[in-house]
């Protein structure tokens, strides 16, 4: 498997990310993550989705550090500072969750209160409903696990066309089209930095045409009993959905009424929030992550 590796000049000066570097190796790629707090606080596991990288997260570590947990926001092979594999072809829902699942082994991880949101929930949710010993809690925002047996909606469906065969792939653009506040110019080409030309983009074109969207979907039968797991799932479950998100209104719905342990729970409505709400609302998703941990 050939990939590349985005020069590290390209990540220089960017506003409002200057965590330290770290790597792991998975399947022979380098994997970065941003590993931030106490060694012994409760570990926090940030994971982004499509098309962006940790760099989503930099309003929320900060704060998420400082009240004493570990915070860990890995780039998914194919984004950020992780290498990215050049052919569309070699990514597959199962490889990403197997780079997730090494990634976890690697560091060793235990007690994890996962934090996930689009793709990043669709691999989180996957790999945690596999190890379940190894994961405290959960908090789901902007995200899901489908099983190819609901219809998605029209917005979904535009957006895989788009990521198919639209020769324009704007990342950074693409990040401010699903954000309610205006992004600055430099905060845009951080979102681009990682990509210097389409052929570090494969990943992030195939993301899409990843989602299970139909029943017989090789990810579907996974992705069934990862919900029978949740059906039984006792641990503390949080919502944490934005109300200005086309994709995936309503999509905190399921969840709510399927998990026990979201059940009698103060599930968190992010108003004036895009479907990257870390990036509208970082501060205020960080507080209810803060205070979702310290009454669990």
């Amino acid at each position: 498997m050939k990939a590349l590796r985005t020069p590290y000049t390209r990540f220089e000066n960017l506003p409002d990310y200057d965590f330290a570097a770290h790597y792991v190796d998975v399947d022979k790629m380098r994997m970065h993550y941003v590993d931030e707090g106490p060694r012994d606080g409760t570990v926090v596991l940030l994971l982004h989705g499509e098309p962006s990288w940790s760099y989503l997260y930099r309003h929320m570590i900060p704060p998420l550090r400082d009240a004493g947990m570990r915070v860990i926001a890995p780039d998914l092979i194919g984004f950020g500072k992780s290498d990215k594999p050049v052919r569309k072809s070699d990514y597959s829902y199962a490889a990403h969750v197997s780079w997730m699942q090494q990634f976890i082994e690697a560091l060793d991880l235990q007690d994890i209160t996962l934090v996930c949101q689009d793709w990043g929930s669709l691999i989180g949710l996957r790999v945690a409903a596999e190890n379940e010993e190894r994961f405290a809690r959960i908090a789901l925002g902007n995200g899901g696990l489908p099983t190819g047996d609901q219809e998605l909606p029209r917005a979904f469906t535009i957006w895989r066309a788009f990521a198919r065969f639209s020769p324009w792939f704007p990342i950074g653009k693409i990040i401010q089209k699903a954000t309610v506040r205006d992004l600055p110019d430099e905060v845009v080409a951080a979102y681009d930095a990682p990509f210097p030309s389409a052929r570090y983009k494969a990943g992030a074109r195939a993301f899409p045409t990843l989602v299970p969207v139909t029943p017989d979907d090789p990810a579907s039968n996974a992705n069934r009993e990862a919900w029978t797991v949740f059906s039984a799932w006792q641990k503390p479950f949080l919502t944490t959905f934005s109300n200005r998100d086309p994709i995936t209104r309503g999509g905190e719905q399921p969840w709510q009424e399927t998990v026990p342990g979201a059940k009698h729970r103060e599930h968190v409505r992010i108003r004036n929030a895009g479907h990257f709400l870390q990036e509208d609302k970082g501060a205020e998703l960080a507080a209810v992550l803060t205070k979702f941990v310290r009454e669990t």
